[in-house]
């Protein structure tokens, strides 16, 4: 049985509830780290499909470009942010004070 007493409800909200820590939104460090990752997954990838069809384990040549067509595409997207990046810092530096 739930005891309801004045006292006993005035203790329940006396006492806030534990509080939950919400894990923390990735930034733009974490992201960034995400992508140079992902960008390596595929290279890597792209050079064992290419190893696996030199030496004839891989016998469908289609997948063997696609690997290397999502490797290609990964890293000029990366090459591209990097540029960016630069090219902001840069603007950064020429700004007056």
């Amino acid at each position: 049985m739930n005891d309801v007493t004045l006292v006993s409800q005035l203790k329940a909200l006396s006492s806030p509830p534990p509080l939950q820590k919400t894990p923390a939104a990735p930034g733009f460090a974490d992201m960034l780290k995400s992508a140079v990752a992902d960008t390596n997954r595929l290279q890597v990838e792209a050079d064992r499909a290419a190893v696996a069809l030199q030496t004839g384990e891989a016998k469908n040549i289609h997948e063997v470009t696609i690997a290397m067509e999502k490797a290609e595409v990964s890293l000029r997207l990366m090459v591209t942010m990097r540029n960016k990046a630069v090219e902001a810092y840069q603007e950064i530096m020429r700004m007056q004070v």
